[in-house]
């Protein structure tokens, strides 16, 4: 069974970021919304994180989040997840390779008056960075 705190996370990751349906964010983030990034990337509030995601898709057009495991407790929902896409436009400075990128990785979020009012993300990112040929 689902909560809607889950709930919640899935249309993150379903609507906002793999149908990049950027007007989910008014409805499912917090205004201060807080996001941390497995990159590093920091974001403070709704329009500020709607920035970051069309950044994200002119680098990766085609990225998916492929949520694999969902669990929450109480305002705390955790995600396990699998992400890929196609290198295609700039990104951190590395120009495009049409490389196809795979990497795993975690979200936790923290849930409060109905919203998703904090993200912080860690996956695996020296696989992201050895296929794009910046690590070795």
């Amino acid at each position: 069974m689902t909560s809607g705190s889950e709930a919640l996370v899935r249309r993150f990751y379903e609507e906002l970021w793999n149908r990049w349906q950027l007007a989910v964010a008014d409805e499912i983030l917090a205004e201060g919304f807080a996001f941390r990034g497995s990159l590093g990337v920091t974001s403070r509030g709704r329009n500020q994180f709607k920035t970051y995601v069309e950044r994200f898709r002119a680098a990766f057009p085609d990225w998916h989040n492929e949520v694999e495991e969902l669990f929450g407790c109480g305002d705390c929902v955790a995600a396990r997840l699998t992400w890929s896409g196609t290198h295609r436009g700039q990104f951190q400075n590395v120009e495009p390779t049409g490389k196809r990128v795979e990497y795993v990785g975690a979200g936790l979020f923290r849930i409060a008056a109905g919203r998703i009012a904090a993200a912080w993300i860690v996956g695996d990112t020296q696989q992201l960075w050895r296929t794009l040929g910046r690590l070795q």
